[in-house]
């Protein structure tokens, strides 16, 4: 483990974006030195883990103000594509193009390898089962293995139809979604076999799918293309009424005219946890925050100087934190020496997420 090595901090008002946005949400000190690939909040405390191109984990402490101090720091030896914490907040696990998973252990501060795959580990989600907690990771490789750490080897492995670009879990929902547009859905009391198996309602390629964070009566999830759109899924065929696309993220070629041909991804979906509510960002450098069942915006960020690659929301969502940072939509080409790259920390009004009356 390394400390890092200023021990800077940020505190509201040291932003020196302009933005009426901006100018509220506070930048993190000492950020990550190349793309920020993912953001995950312990469900404890304010701690963040972030996970970087640059083969790093950064974990801050977040003050009552907003402002950061990094705490903490460990190494893939490739770049790290996704990070998540145990339930109980003891433990930061990542995923990496090193093909391994790793554990830090948040009490000792060792690194441990705990997973291992025959390509890049692209998500990694802790699956808090009642028996016992178990790591789920998702790799290019075709693969998903569930691992208790406890045991070197995985105690099972699903084969996919294809790459797993992304996965999402609230148990008991397990939610993937593959190259060529494949969606599975798991119940997790029976982890080896697809409880569904789908092709996305969306055109384009899946970048993201995100599970519903409340309302387990009607459980489903939120799918986002590469083609600025997201679809509202429900599980079961006697919710189908409900499911639905929208457009987001999206330019006028021409100002005002109005014909949204630029078309940017959608990076990242994270839903509320309290409120249920969700946001969408883009690689137009635009947030959005969404109430599903009124249908309705219920806020839009300002325009970043970026991508915005990866959102997360704290355990009580009173803190949003988004990545400013090159997302590689444009590939090698698009990385322009002196993009942004920086982790920005919004403090959530109630009105800005709670759900508004469903329509009639």
């Amino acid at each position: 483990m390394s400390f890092f090595s200023n021990a800077a901090s940020t505190t509201v008002g040291a932003s020196v974006n302009t933005s009426a946005t901006a100018e509220k949400d506070i930048e993190v000190s000492d950020p990550p030195t190349d793309s920020i690939s993912s953001i995950s909040f312990s469900s404890q405390a304010d701690y963040m883990a972030v996970g970087s191109w640059d083969n790093s984990v950064r974990i801050y402490e977040v003050g009552a103000n907003g402002q950061t101090q990094g705490k903490a720091m460990y190494q893939h030896q490739g770049p790290v594509l996704d990070v998540c914490w145990n339930k109980d907040g003891t433990k930061i696990f990542s995923g990496g193009a090193d093909n391994a998973g790793r554990m830090f252990d948040v009490t000792t501060g060792q690194a441990t390898q705990v997973a291992q795959h025959d390509a890049p580990i692209k998500v990694v989600k802790w699956v808090d089962a009642p028996q016992a907690g178990i790591l789920a990771t998702g790799s290019w490789d075709k693969t998903i293995k569930y691992w208790d750490l406890r045991t070197p080897s995985p105690v099972a492995t699903v084969t996919l139809p294809e790459r797993c670009y992304t996965f999402d879990v609230q148990y008991p929902l397990m939610v993937v979604g593959t190259a060529e547009r494949h969606i599975q859905i798991f119940n997790l009391t029976n982890p080896n076999t697809a409880y569904k198996t789908i092709v996305s309602p969306l055109k384009w390629q899946t970048r993201v799918v995100s599970c519903f964070t409340t309302n387990p009566v009607n459980s489903g999830f939120a799918v986002g293309s590469v083609e600025g759109r997201v679809a509202i899924q429900y599980v079961e065929e006697k919710d189908a009424q409900s499911n639905f696309s929208f457009k987001c993220h999206r330019r006028d070629a021409t100002p005002n005219a109005k014909d949204q041909t630029l078309v940017y991804a959608v990076n990242d979906i994270s839903f509320h946890p309290v409120h249920g509510t969700f946001s969408t960002c883009g690689a137009d450098g635009t947030i959005h925050f969404w109430d599903k069942d009124a249908r309705t915006r219920l806020k839009t960020f300002d325009a970043a100087p970026g991508p915005i690659s990866t959102t997360a929301f704290n355990r009580t969502g009173n803190i949003f934190a988004y990545a400013v940072s090159y997302d590689w939509h444009k590939g090698h080409s698009g990385m322009t020496p002196g993009a942004p790259n920086k982790i920005m920390l919004h403090s959530c009004k109630d009105d800005e997420v709670r759900k508004r009356a469903a329509r009639k």
